[in-house]
């Protein structure tokens, strides 16, 4: 299908509930808002999606820049532009396997040019001589003959070459020098994703070396006594979900997951693991809400966190959180539930890690839907979509707080506004993109 692009989800876009497309500009919003209710605030108090995800976008700074040799350089963001280091190509190139000609034809044969070795004498007119592709054009020939449209003959003094397509215009199949670039041309803006293709770029453009923003470090702790590590659920005992599912999103999203803990329900001992951890971002599964072992808030009170987000309103996962430590570094509170936990890293982790790691914003797509979707009264819903065989999107029947089947067949999570959206209406859709670290919001 093709995707439209749509609104950025800009501070100007970001207020309270409102759809992010279509929301008319306001204010920025204060990356300090959701701090004063404190742990455990009453209901009410919860940010607008959007805002959450502008505040976790502003809360941090891009991670200082390293130097990574091209072939360590994949995943990482570009912490300056690439610039050509010289013209691209760097000399008039031959773009097919044919004949280098000088002059009007038919033309005296002498010798060839292969890739990679050097010029030669240069061609005088009436004269033709056999080319790969990739050669350096001979100083003195305008145009190159491709060998399917060039015949020779026997002729007094050596052999003749004859074009069947008539006299060649002057460039025909050359690829001029500069035509790709000239030097100190930008190639590619800083924050761009070094992709196979980069790598390719920077290769081609003289480079050995990438300056690239450090990647986050991150940390994963999963909460919860009832969590099993293997084996068939029941008896009161759920298997544990997010352990497997978030370390390789967050890698996908430029962290380096330095360590996934599972951690049973005590106050003291996630004090100690968050106390403990050197990762810029430590990320939590469970015990944000009020229950008698969420002890999320109580401890980040304790160590003297500053609360930037404590809960949003958003379904599934109002309960998430952010939190500055004052270490300097980042915690990321998801709900337990698997698709709210879902919501919080596409809320709060993923603009978080985003920018931490130097990443340009994506621009997230609108697609119209291909039925109804129903949402909350006051909060905007996030739900699991498929493409459709045209340009709609349709929301997936398991989309419960608790459950994954939904969001494991999606395409990605469309953004519906309070009380819901027909069919028809242009909807953001957020891609998941789990293994390329993709359009997120």
């Amino acid at each position: 299908m093709t995707r439209q692009p749509a609104a950025r989800l800009t501070p100007a876009a970001a207020s309270d509930n409102a759809h992010p497309a279509t929301r008319n500009p306001g204010p920025k919003p204060d990356p300090g808002r959701g701090q004063e209710h404190g742990p455990g605030h009453g209901p009410g108090h919860d940010v607008g999606w959007a805002e959450a995800c502008t505040i976790a976008r502003t809360a941090g700074r891009p991670l200082a820049g390293v130097v990574r040799p091209l072939a360590e350089a994949a995943g990482y963001a570009l912490a300056a532009p690439v610039r050509a280091l010289a013209d691209l190509p760097s000399f008039d190139t031959s773009a097919m396997d044919g004949w280098a000609v000088a002059g009007p034809g038919p033309w005296r044969l002498k010798g060839q040019l292969l890739a990679g070795q050097d010029l030669g004498e240069p061609l005088a007119q009436g004269h033709a001589i056999r080319i790969a592709t990739g050669a350096a054009l001979p100083p003195g020939a305008m145009a190159v003959v491709r060998r399917e449209h060039g015949r020779t003959e026997a002729g007094k003094g050596g052999e003749l070459l004859f074009s069947t397509r008539g006299e060649p215009p002057a460039g025909q199949d050359v690829r001029p020098r500069g035509q790709e670039c000239r030097e100190g041309d930008e190639l590619l803006a800083a924050g761009a994703l070094v992709t196979p293709a980069v790598l390719g770029l920077a290769a081609a453009a003289g480079y050995d070396e990438l300056l690239v923003t450090a990647r986050p470090r991150a940390e994963v702790l999963v909460l919860g006594d009832e969590l099993l590590d293997e084996g068939l659920p029941g008896a009161g005992r759920v298997r544990d979900a997010l352990g497997p599912l978030l370390p390789p999103w967050l890698s996908a999203l430029g962290a380096d997951v330095t360590a996934t803990r599972r951690l049973v329900d005590d106050a003291d001992v996630l004090y100690e693991a968050i106390e403990a951890s050197t990762a810029d971002v430590v990320v939590t599964t469970g015990g944000t809400a009020g229950g008698p072992v969420d002890f999320v808030h109580p401890v980040l009170e304790r160590i003297g966190a500053k609360l930037l987000v404590d809960g949003v309103a958003v379904r599934p996962g109002h309960p998430m959180l952010l939190a500055a430590l004052p270490g300097g570094g980042h915690l990321v509170g998801l709900p337990g539930n698997p698709l709210a936990a879902v919501s919080g890293v596409l809320t709060l982790a993923a603009p978080l890690l985003r920018t931490l790691g130097g990443r340009s914003d994506p621009v997230p797509y609108a697609a119209p839907l291909g039925a109804d979707v129903a949402g909350h009264p006051n909060d905007t819903r996030l739900v699991p979509v498929v493409l459709g065989e045209g340009p709609s999107v349709t929301a997936l029947r398991f989309h419960g707080p608790a459950m994954l089947r939904g969001i494991a067949a999606a395409d990605g999570m469309a953004v519906i506004p309070p009380g819901g959206a027909v069919t028809g209406a242009e909807t953001v859709v957020l891609d998941m993109a789990w293994g390329s670290g993709g359009t997120f919001p």
